[in-house]
């Protein structure tokens, strides 16, 4: 892999036709992947889709195949001790040491980067309520993570990288770790965020990957990625309504007595408001779509 564009670009991580295999199994088949500085960018995909992998190799803990990888415009396998000193990540599973105290485990990874701001960490550890003189050995799984996301969002790293960062935590840890996304992104940081948890990841993103087989099949701005998908449309009319289901851009139409249900593709919105125009409309609802009818949209195509 050769260097990419420098650090002081628009993109914080670069990837081209990443590559990589593990024997027979092709785990990254030509991933392209743009983070740009500043922006909260979904990474988003099922279990076994390359997500994982993915962050392995801009980490540098292990060595695409092929293709090109650029961090903070530095090779992940050959800096990976220079971008390890400037990205925060937190894992899905966290594993601590057994025998350090939650405080003693925070000392030894601050220990490790140089330092940390610790008013910050004090504040991070009231947020999540993480109670310091625990052992890790008797840590529940979701206090294990709220000790990775206090080491993390203590830094002030230059990239966060997030890979399904709140497994484990109750609604109203989510909702705090959230509200830290968006103060990192205030203060110019930059997070790669992968989570199964798409209401989460719909309130934080800018911009959106979605991986399918190690390949993006889709990738661009959350807003303009959601203007493309269908609206979903219930009408009640005063006229008969047969005939809608043979209209061009509407589907999954029901139609009980008087009221109607449909979806509709954004090039058929206006021909199909037109259309209850004339049979007379009498109550209409409008429902743009969500990120979770994007990404079941995505699978859809690919099924298909």
């Amino acid at each position: 892999m050769e260097n990419g564009m420098d650090a002081d670009g628009p993109e914080l991580v670069l990837t081209d036709g990443l590559v990589k295999r593990f024997g027979s199994t092709v785990a990254l088949d030509g991933l392209d992947l743009r983070v740009r500085r500043g922006q909260v960018h979904g990474f988003l995909g099922p279990n076994g889709s390359g997500k994982s992998t993915a962050i392995r190799v801009l980490l540098g803990l292990i060595r695409a195949d092929a293709g090109r990888a650029t961090v903070l415009g530095l090779d992940p396998w050959s800096d990976a001790t220079e971008i390890h000193r400037r990205v925060a990540y937190v894992p899905g599973e966290v594993n601590l040491w057994p025998n350090l105290t939650g405080g003693e485990t925070l000392d030894l990874l601050a220990s490790l980067r140089g330092g940390v701001d610790d008013v910050r960490r004090d504040e991070l550890c009231k947020i999540f309520e993480l109670d310091l003189r625990a052992k890790g050995g008797s840590y529940s799984r979701g206090n294990r993570q709220k000790v990775a996301l206090v080491a993390a969002l203590s830094t002030g790293a230059e990239l966060y990288v997030f890979d399904e960062p709140t497994a484990g935590l109750d609604p109203l840890k989510e909702v705090a770790f959230q509200q830290c996304v968006r103060e990192i992104q205030e203060e110019g940081g930059t997070v790669l965020l992968s989570s199964h948890i798409l209401a989460q990841v719909e309130e934080l993103a800018d911009d959106l990957t979605i991986i399918r087989r190690g390949r993006a099949i889709e990738s661009g701005s959350l807003s303009e990625m959601k203007r493309l998908a269908r609206s979903e449309v219930e009408a009640t009319v005063g006229s008969d309504p047969a005939g809608l289901e043979l209209m061009p851009g509407v589907h999954d139409v029901v139609i009980e007595d008087d009221r109607i249900t449909c979806s509709v593709d954004p090039k058929g919105l206006e021909d199909l408001l037109r259309w209850l125009l004339e049979r007379k409309v009498t109550n209409l609802v409008t429902r743009p779509p969500t990120l979770e009818d994007l990404f079941l949209s995505e699978y859809g195509k690919e099924d298909e």
